[in-house]
């Protein structure tokens, strides 16, 4: 089997569901054999370390630790899940204290066993702000960490396409950008559904509310169909971010990635923007959108700086004036 690289992926919250989904899929998309299951949990991430060798994945070297240390040293490329998942009535931001703790302990562990880390995707929720903390406590440059976000944009596009009753891939350019929570900002002023522009479909105000709903309550949707958090989903587009900065296919959904831009307007946040992600990590650009969609990712940046200070507060991260002090590339 020829993989794409051979250097080491780590896996972080490798014994969850999300987490065993990534090995699979990394392994299954030939990423690297060189692949590093942790997690604190040893029954889970053994078990998942002996299910991968059940694949007999070719050329494969699965290795699991509960050592931290273990685990970082000589990482390159790096996906964690190893937060506490949402439950039914939780919202993302519910987690926020305990798992901004975890990320902070997180990025701490790469500053300490793997500075010279390409690329770092964080997946636990909520995912702006404990990718911030991560960055921030890792000493990374900007470019080498980003958030999952994609899913709202894939939901956004799954809800266009029954709507207007085509095949999910004919819906191109449906994004969201902002938060990734209940304030999200739905891009939809450029869709193209099956090439031809959303406007000629007509959809009454009762639809397109509908389909927002839909887009910012999917991930709520599946915890009531399955009783648990997305993971299947999580761990696919996790895994083709990663394989974007290991050099293959070019991610193009929208990442979480830090932003401080002053043509933007938005400074010192982790947030969904256009973006692609490639061996040279991750690079964003302006969203471009109609006045109310530029004013509905005003208010998700609001949001998104509530939710800084609340971290800020909790002694999590420091001020802003003294990131530099733990990151140096901030």
């Amino acid at each position: 089997m020829n993989y794409l690289t051979n250097e080491k992926l780590l896996i972080v919250g490798a014994g969850g569901a999300i987490g065993s989904n990534m090995a699979q899929t990394a392994l299954m998309l030939g990423l690297t054999p060189n692949i590093c299951l942790y997690d604190i949990f040893e029954p889970g991430v053994h078990g998942v370390a002996e299910e991968m060798c059940h694949c007999a994945f070719p050329g494969a070297n699965i290795t699991w630790t509960t050592n931290p240390e273990e685990a970082f040293t000589n990482a390159k490329y790096i996906i964690s899940s190893g937060g506490a998942p949402r439950k039914e009535g939780m919202t993302r931001e519910d987690l926020l204290k305990g798992n901004c703790q975890i990320a902070a302990e997180f990025g701490d562990l790469i500053k300490k066993y793997c500075p010279d880390v390409k690329h770092v995707v964080v997946i636990f929720n909520p995912a702006d702000v404990t990718a911030l903390t991560a960055l921030i406590h890792s000493g990374l440059k900007a470019n080498q960490l980003t958030s999952l976000a994609a899913l709202d944009s894939t939901r956004l596009q799954e809800a266009l396409a029954a709507a207007c009753g085509v095949q999910q891939s004919k819906v191109t350019n449906a994004y969201t950008y902002g938060g990734h929570g209940e304030a999200m900002a739905v891009f939809a002023s450029k869709t193209l559904v099956d090439g031809k522009a959303l406007a000629e479909y007509n959809l009454t105000e009762e639809q397109w509310a509908q389909i927002k709903l839909d887009t910012v309550q999917g991930g709520s949707k599946i915890i009531k169909l399955r009783g648990r958090s997305s993971f299947q989903s999580p761990a696919y587009q996790a895994v083709k971010m990663i394989e974007a900065a290991m050099g293959g296919e070019k991610f193009t959904w929208p990442a979480g990635c830090y932003v401080n831009c002053d043509t933007c307007g938005f400074k010192n946040v982790f947030m969904a923007m256009p973006t692609v992600i490639d061996a040279d990590g991750v690079h964003y650009s302006k969203p471009e959108g109609t006045a109310q969609e530029m004013a509905d990712l005003q208010t998700s940046y609001e949001h998104l700086c509530k939710m800084r200070e609340e971290i800020i507060s909790l002694d999590i991260v420091p001020a802003i004036a003294n990131w530099k002090e733990l990151n140096a590339n901030l």
